[in-house]
C-alpha cells in the first residue's frame, strides 16, 4: 500500500493526486504532438474541478498557469498563453501605499470632509448655500446616529466651518432639521433593517425545518 508520506508533495491540492499523477504522466510523452494532446485534456479535467474559476477572468489562462505551476515549469507544450516564470510568479507584491490623509470627526466619513473642503471651489452662492445647508443636517443626521446624545445645532455648525476650512458657514443654525424628526428617521431606518435581517433568519429558517421534515419523511418511506 502506498502512502501519501511516501509520495511526492502536491503542488496545488486543490486538483488532487490523480491530476498531477496526469501532468507527471504528460512530461514523459516523447510525441509532442501526444502531449500537447494530453495537456489539453487535462485542462478540461482541472475545469471540470473547479467550476468556481469560471467566474474568474479569463480562466482558461488560469488553468494553464496552474497545468504550468504543477509540473514545476518543465512541461514542454504549446500554450495558447503566455508560458510564465517560476521567479514572476514567487516575486512578492510591492507595499501597498495606505492614504495618509487623516478624518477630524470619524462618525461623518472621509468624504463629508472632501466635500466641505471643496466648498470654496462652488461661485454660485446660491449653490453654496444649499450644499451648506444640506451638508449641515446631513452632518446632524450622522452625528445623532453614531452618537447615544442629542446635539446642538451651533455644534454642527461650528464643526462644518471647521471641516470647511471657513469656506461655508451656516447663517442660521436654528434652521436645521428638529432633532426629534432626525431621530424618527434613523429609529425607522434601523427597524426596516432589522425586519430585513429578521425575515432573512426566517427564511432560512424554514428552509432548515423543510428540509429536516422532507428528509424525516423519506426516511420513514424507505
Amino acid at each position: 500500500m502506498e502512502y501519501n508520506t511516501t509520495r511526492g508533495p502536491l503542488m496545488l491540492p486543490e486538483y488532487g493526486r490523480n491530476v498531477q499523477n496526469m501532468i507527471h504522466h504528460a512530461m514523459d510523452l516523447r510525441d509532442r504532438d501526444e502531449r500537447n494532446r494530453a495537456a489539453q485534456a487535462i485542462i478540461e479535467v482541472m475545469g471540470q474541478l473547479n467550476p468556481h474559476l469560471r467566474d474568474v477572468d479569463d480562466f482558461r489562462h488560469k488553468l494553464w498557469t496552474h497545468l504550468f505551476v504543477m509540473s514545476d515549469f518543465k512541461l514542454d507544450v504549446d500554450s495558447p498563453y503566455e508560458i510564465p516564470k517560476a521567479e514572476e510568479l514567487a516575486e512578492k507584491p510591492g507595499i501597498m501605499e495606505y492614504p495618509s490623509s487623516t478624518i477630524r470627526f470619524g462618525h461623518y466619513g472621509k468624504y463629508t470632509q472632501k466635500i466641505l473642503e471643496n466648498g470654496h471651489d462652488m461661485e454660485n452662492m446660491d449653490e453654496r448655500k444649499y450644499l451648506t445647508k444640506s451638508m449641515a443636517n446631513f452632518m446632524k443626521y450622522q452625528f445623532l446616529a453614531h452618537n447615544n446624545a442629542a446635539v446642538e445645532n451651533s455644534v454642527i455648525a461650528n464643526q462644518l466651518k471647521e471641516l470647511a476650512k471657513g469656506a461655508l458657514e451656516v447663517e442660521n443654525p436654528e434652521e436645521l432639521v428638529n432633532t426629534n424628526v432626525l431621530l424618527k428617521q434613523i429609529g425607522i431606518a434601523q427597524a426596516q433593517n432589522q425586519r430585513q435581517n429578521n425575515s432573512g433568519k426566517k427564511k432560512y429558517g424554514s428552509n432548515n425545518q423543510n428540509n429536516q421534515s422532507n428528509a424525516k419523511r423519506k426516511f420513514k418511506k424507505q
